[in-house]
């Protein structure tokens, strides 16, 4: 976690530039999530609500860049393609199971914010999970698709090196940085 004054915008390079359009965003500079959500695959979307569900389950007043991980780790078969093996992926979720009872503890009542762009809020989104939303629909509209996939919220995730689903990962030893280099090009949806 990184701190800064009241009210100063934290401003980090991200290791992968991400194009297209940015989503629609409050008068505060916050992205809707609405319209976000708008833009995912049925299968993201669907995620999603999963990691929402999690979150209030957990007690967590923010839905953070952990829950996205967990639900796409349990729901999208081309994400847990993505890591070295059955072993590695077991061990992800096996890391992320203990969210409620061990290591996620600590992060109850605070907000995630890696610090990689200015502190933005919408209500029941941690900033990091808004950032990591809005960087997978830009990387889809990169390849041209409008909505975005399970493969790119998992890019957006290892591009932010700060945010606890890297955390997660690191802890259940996937090479993130690794992973990130994996997803760097992204896989054309038919």
């Amino acid at each position: 976690m990184h701190s800064s004054p009241p009210g100063a915008a934290r401003q980090v390079s991200s290791p992968v530039e991400f194009a297209g359009p940015r989503p629609s965003a409050d008068p505060a500079g916050a992205p809707d999530p609405a319209h976000i959500e708008a833009r995912l695959t049925d299968e993201l979307a669907s995620m999603v609500t999963g990691a929402r569900r999690r979150a209030l389950r957990d007690g967590d007043r923010q839905l953070d860049t952990a829950h996205l991980l967990h639900s796409l780790m349990e729901s999208d078969p081309e994400v847990r393609a993505t890591f070295d093996s059955g072993p590695q992926v077991a061990r992800v979720l096996g890391y992320l199971v203990q969210r409620s009872i061990g290591y996620g503890l600590r992060w109850q009542g605070s907000v995630e914010d890696s610090g990689a762009v200015p502190v933005m809020t919408q209500p029941g989104w941690s900033p990091s999970a808004l950032t990591a939303m809005e960087h997978a629909l830009r990387r889809a509209a990169a390849r041209g698709e409008e909505r975005a996939a399970g493969r790119d919220l998992l890019a957006a995730l290892a591009a932010d090196p700060e945010c606890r689903a890297i955390e997660v990962l690191t802890h259940a030893g996937v090479d993130a940085a690794s992973l990130a280099d994996r997803l760097r090009e992204p896989a054309r949806h038919a």
